[in-house]
């Protein structure tokens, strides 16, 4: 009976020491916990974003504050302007970081806001127009061949060479 006892101890105690190691409750965190935390970690955002997390204890759930760099004197009559600083492979931005967006141009108006261009910028990222491209060569690719299209952002994301030009990784 005494070893019974000792050993019913021993598991209680065996199982408050992993409850203290895996947190309240006694949960292991889930695949998705731990990368987001790593992610976190290794996060390193512009001086013109800003991320909230409303629950301290809900790290996969957050808000992105994106805040214009460079609103100038005239506007809402002339429109903000956008760069894209990470260089990426899109047939509407140019390896500079120039972005072709129409209501950044000839459809621009004064109601237009912020919020139309993150909206606009997000639709372009969604749905590149080949039609109106500043990288001409992204452009033809996607209008002849869109499965290479694909695999060109994949790998111009994950850090390597489309042709002779070197992409810097951007995803983790």
């Amino acid at each position: 009976m005494i070893k019974l006892f000792s050993l019913k101890q021993q598991k209680k105690d065996e199982d408050l020491a992993g409850a203290n190691r895996t947190g309240a409750g006694g949960k292991k965190p889930s695949a998705a916990q731990l990368r987001i935390q790593k992610d976190i970690n290794e996060l390193n955002l512009p001086k013109t974003c800003e991320i909230n997390f409303p629950d301290d204890d809900d790290l996969l759930n957050f808000r992105l504050i994106i805040c214009p760099d460079e609103v100038g004197p005239g506007y809402p009559h002339d429109p903000p302007k956008v760069k894209c600083e990470t260089m990426v492979y899109h047939p509407n931005i140019d390896l500079e970081g120039n972005v072709c967006l129409n209501i950044l141009r000839e459809d621009w108006k004064p109601v237009l806001t912020i919020n139309s261009i993150i909206y606009g910028l997000q639709y372009l990222f969604l749905e590149p127009n080949p039609e109106d491209p500043l990288n001409k060569e992204a452009a033809e690719v996607l209008q002849t061949n869109r499965r290479l299209f694909e695999q060109n952002v994949h790998r111009s994301m994950r850090g390597g060479y489309i042709g002779a030009t070197y992409f810097e990784r951007c995803l983790k």
